[in-house]
């Protein structure tokens, strides 16, 4: 129970990573606030509640710094506190560098890096008050390490949080707060199966068979196990790690080549 009473904001928490990280929290004994602009979030609070976790749900446009203070007002009011807060909202959609419109564009840079700005700025002066906490961002291995074809937009964000991560962390290492970012590679999520489709729409399975065929471990990850790295995060577990990067990929990005190596 190492989250045991610890109140966490989880933003884009009703699906995908941010649902297997929802789920990990609340194993832990974590008290959990869903941010999530999908009304899935209303589902999912009310399935998790039922099985008899201490969760709630946000409608939340994290783009909204207004719809942001009163969402994370009411989870004061409820909870008196925010320990954790992890930046997981994002989204992924492919076109070629030519072919993405300031829309595309500037959808990935609202969502992905001003979203977890705006979170941030919002719960940040809570921790600073109490000097502890732990903020987790979901970057990815997508920009800062790899990239392929259509991810200029999703891989500039996942960059660009990186350095949130570094920056925010030299400021707020004097208040008792750590920042750490998680680099995940291919996690079988509905973000992964919208690569798989825009790729070929045709066999999206045959794509999800191909990413997990170049995986030395053979496989994609579970939203359980970006969710047991982002509780180890998020928990005293991780004390003296602040500003890094981890990468969690089964392996993907560590081969030089695909046809270089001796076996036996």
């Amino acid at each position: 129970m190492k989250l045991e009473n610890k109140v966490a904001i989880v933003t884009g928490g009703a699906m995908g990573n941010g649902l297997g990280i929802v789920k990990v929290f609340l194993k832990y004994g974590a008290k959990v606030a869903i941010f999530d602009y999908s009304e899935k979030v209303n589902e999912v609070t009310e399935e998790l509640k039922a099985e008899g976790y201490e969760v709630s749900g946000y409608l939340c446009d994290i783009r909204e710094t207004d719809t942001i203070k009163k969402c994370v007002d009411d989870v004061l009011e409820k909870y008196g506190t925010v320990d954790i807060l992890v930046n997981n909202a994002g989204i992924a959609w492919l076109d070629t560098f030519m072919n993405t419109d300031d829309k595309l564009r500037d959808a990935h840079f609202d969502i992905n890096i001003k979203g977890s700005w705006n979170m941030a700025k919002a719960v940040v002066p809570i921790m600073m008050e109490k000097k502890k906490g732990a903020i987790v961002n979901l970057s990815s291995v997508t920009g800062p390490l790899v990239a392929d074809p259509g991810e200029v937009a999703y891989a500039t964000t996942k960059a660009a949080l990186m350095g949130f991560t570094k920056g925010l962390a030299a400021e707020m290492v004097s208040y008792g707060i750590r920042v750490n970012a998680i680099q995940p590679g291919y996690i079988m999520t509905p973000m992964v199966e919208g690569i798989a489709e825009a790729s070929d729409a045709n066999n999206p399975a045959g794509v999800i068979a191909g990413i997990g065929a170049g995986i030395p471990m053979g496989r994609l990850g579970t939203i359980e196990e970006l969710g047991e790295l982002a509780a180890f995060l998020a928990s005293d577990e991780s004390s003296y790690i602040t500003g890094q990067g981890i990468v969690i990929d089964g392996g993907s990005t560590m081969p030089e080549t695909s046809s270089v190596g001796v076996t036996e």
